[in-house]
C-alpha cells in the first residue's frame, strides 16, 4: 500500500509525524482528501476543523486545529497549524 509522511505541527509541538495512506482537512475551497501521489497544493485550512489522518497500519487520528496551512509535495504533507482549536 502507498503511503506518505505527513508531519502535523504547533508553533508549541509536533502533533503527528509518521507515515499515513490518507488526510482529509477542509479548507477554505472545501473539502478535500489527499492520497499518496496527489498533485501539489497548498491550502489554508478552515479554523475548527478537524485534520483527519489514516497512518499505516493504525486507527484514523483527528486533530481540532485553529487554522494554519496545508502543503503536498513530493510525497509529503505538512500542515503547519497555528495551534490547537479552542473546546
Amino acid at each position: 500500500m502507498a503511503t506518505m509522511q505527513v508531519d502535523i505541527v504547533t508553533p508549541e509541538e509536533s502533533l503527528f509525524s509518521g507515515e499515513a495512506t490518507e488526510v482529509f482537512a477542509r479548507s477554505q475551497e472545501g473539502e478535500i482528501g489527499i492520497l499518496p501521489g496527489h498533485q501539489p497544493a497548498l491550502l489554508a485550512l478552515t479554523a475548527g476543523s478537524p485534520v483527519r489522518v489514516r497512518p499505516t497500519g493504525e486507527q484514523e487520528q483527528s486533530f481540532a486545529l485553529a487554522g494554519g496551512f496545508l502543503e503536498f509535495r513530493e510525497n509529503r504533507l505538512t500542515v503547519l497549524a497555528d495551534g490547537l482549536a479552542e473546546t
